[in-house]
């Protein structure tokens, strides 16, 4: 929860700061190029955020390992599960 807190807490300030600046809330005299760059900010933000989310994942998903115990363990359980069954007549 406190990682969710840090967030929310960082997007509400950028949030509030945005709109500040390009309507000119604050009363700052801006560059133009500052205010060509600041429009699409939160657009950039976001395909930033996607694109870590993205790798994350893709790093996470190569990067997986095998359980080889947990795997013995399950086919023990799956051959005890078999031997359960065709000892009550079940057939397969």
């Amino acid at each position: 929860m406190m990682k969710l807190a840090q967030w929310l807490w960082g997007l509400a300030i950028l949030g509030s700061t945005w709109p500040a600046l390009t309507t000119g809330a604050l009363g700052l005299e801006l560059s133009l190029s500052f205010q060509e760059v600041l429009w699409p900010l939160p657009a950039y933000l976001l395909v930033s955020a996607g694109c870590y989310a993205l790798g994350t994942v893709g790093y996470c998903v190569a990067t997986f390992h095998d359980c080889e115990d947990a795997a013995r363990e399950l086919q023990s359980q799956i051959q005890e599960a078999r031997a359960d069954l065709a000892r009550r007549g079940l057939r397969f």
